[in-house]
């Protein structure tokens, strides 16, 4: 992908397969695509990502959230992805599927993470 292309902030390049996927917005709907996704999907996600995050939140940390730009924004929605994947890679593990079926029916409302709270105001 060309530099000009890239729809993440420098650095991030090896996380650009993943933006269509997993750069979601919304605490529910991030929920949603864990649930929905693959094994392989979440361990291909975690595995580049996880060593990504330290030097992501040092990026993102330099600026009040309100005032992230569009490839910033992307960047912290794959962090806050990341997030939901790690609890089925590291914590739920074999465990995911049987997991995912009764999750399926929470919905998160809202989130501190969602730009409609009143944390970016």
């Amino acid at each position: 992908m060309s530099l000009e292309n890239m729809r993440l902030p420098t650095g991030f390049d090896a996380l650009e397969p993943f933006v269509d996927r997993w750069a979601i917005k919304g605490a529910n709907n991030r929920l949603q695509q864990r649930l929905n996704s693959q094994e392989s999907e979440r361990a291909s996600f975690f595995n580049i990502g996880k060593d990504l995050v330290p030097p992501a939140l040092e990026l993102l940390d330099q600026k009040p959230l309100h005032e992230l730009d569009e490839k910033e924004q992307r960047l912290m929605d794959l962090v806050l992805s990341l997030a939901h994947i790690s609890l089925a890679v590291e914590i739920q593990r074999d465990h995911e599927p049987a997991h995912a079926e009764s999750a399926r029916h929470i919905t998160i409302n809202r989130a501190t993470s969602d730009k409609d709270t009143n944390l970016c105001n």
